[in-house]
């Protein structure tokens, strides 16, 4: 991402609470950019027990094989960029392009004269229940930007849970790519273990954040090198009445948004923003200046809370992890800034994810942020609700 840690201080940060944060009606819906509501109640009989998606016979939720038919139990997941040694095919040519030498790190450096190898512009998976794509964009010389996801499909009809991810490298950090690639797949391996726990959507978005802000910690070196990144999450929940539960975590200005299809028949909530951006702008806005003016502030992207090493001890806020409920239909959408940095609005942004089959629909929202200009690597994440 283009935005950059404030040079002069790291900023002050509440402390952590010792519980989840409580989305409540004294959150300012106008300033949070959501509505807040009650998170849907978990029936006793489904906290523990899920189906094998075999045979259906009833299995707990950490057990790793079905005892019935022997097959294995658990997530289907994904998570993108891909390392060299992960993606099938080889990312870039066996040769370094500078030097000529075979051998690179795990991170695609060349050991001979440090350049990086060359990675194909675009990722992209279709997991059924989520679809992603990142891409590094025109002007970037690599991918900073990193998202993960998982589904665990449900019981007899009951739909299934989806986890997803996106973190964003701050490009003034060095090695940003480290710790996005961290971020995600800590925080989903987070979300799935505290839900295997029996812990609520809310209390596992969380606990998935606070094991991103770990894992990216583990990424610096003793000498002050210190990646960084922004993070959004979201678990999405739906129990079989037709509404969705949608917990979301963020810190930084990788953002979430419900988006709703537009018809004479819908009922379902309004498209809107989910999450409140860490930024100086929001900060403006916080204070009364309206949003088109704060972002035209030079400081607007500079972050006021993010993922390293140098973030303070708790980079946490009240405001960074949230509880939504809606009907269907529409899709969640997570991004990085590479993509609402074109086009803000939720209305705006739903025209083009509600438009069309959901992969064709994730990478038209790629397609479109590489036709405005493409600045940024750019990511995105669909999940429908229907």
């Amino acid at each position: 991402m283009n935005a950059e840690r404030p040079p002069d201080a790291a900023p002050t940060h509440p402390s952590l609470p010792d519980s989840i944060p409580t989305v409540s009606a004294e959150l300012n819906p106008t300033t949070a950019g959501t509505v807040p509501t009650e998170p849907l109640p978990i029936p006793a009989e489904r906290q523990r027990t899920t189906a094998c998606p075999n045979c259906q016979a009833p299995v707990g939720v950490k057990d790793r094989y079905c005892e019935e038919c022997g097959q294995e139990i658990g997530a289907r997941r994904v998570a993108l960029p891909r390392p060299v040694d992960e993606a099938g095919t080889p990312a870039g040519p066996s040769s370094c392009e500078s030097c000529g030498g075979q051998d690179h790190d795990s991170d695609g450096y060349c050991r001979g004269c440090g350049q990086l190898r060359t990675q194909p512009d675009r990722f992209e998976a279709d997991l059924g229940a989520v679809y992603v794509a990142t891409d590094r964009g025109l002007s970037h010389a690599r991918n900073e930007d990193s998202v993960a996801a998982a589904v665990i499909d449900g019981p007899g009809g009951i739909p299934g849970t989806t986890v997803i991810v996106v973190s964003d490298g701050v490009s003034s950090s060095e090695d940003p790519q480290a710790a996005s690639g961290a971020a995600v797949r800590a925080g989903v391996d987070g979300c799935l273990s505290a839900l295997a726990d029996g812990d609520s959507p809310e209390e596992a978005v969380y606990a998935g954040l606070l094991a991103a802000i770990e894992a990216v910690r583990a990424t610096a070196k003793p000498n002050g090198h210190a990646p960084s990144c922004t993070y959004v999450s979201a678990i999405v929940r739906g129990y079989g009445t037709g509404e969705f539960e949608i917990a979301h975590a963020n810190i930084g200005d990788s953002r979430a948004y419900w988006l709703r299809t537009e018809s004479s028949a819908s009922v379902c909530r309004p498209s809107q923003k989910l999450t409140k951006d860490d930024s100086y702008a929001q900060t403006l806005v916080d204070l009364g200046t309206d949003e088109a003016t704060a972002m035209q502030h030079p400081r607007a992207h500079h972050l006021m809370r993010w993922l390293g090493a140098d973030s303070g001890a708790e980079p946490t806020a009240d405001s960074c992890v949230g509880t939504f409920t809606t009907t269907g239909p529409g899709v969640l959408l997570l991004c990085s800034d590479g993509l609402w940095n074109y086009r803000p609005g939720a209305n705006d942004l739903a025209v083009i994810a509600t438009a069309a089959e959901r992969m064709p629909a994730a990478r038209e929202l790629v397609e479109f942020a590489l036709r405005s200009g493409g600045r940024d690597n750019i990511t995105v994440a669909l999940a429908p609700i229907t």
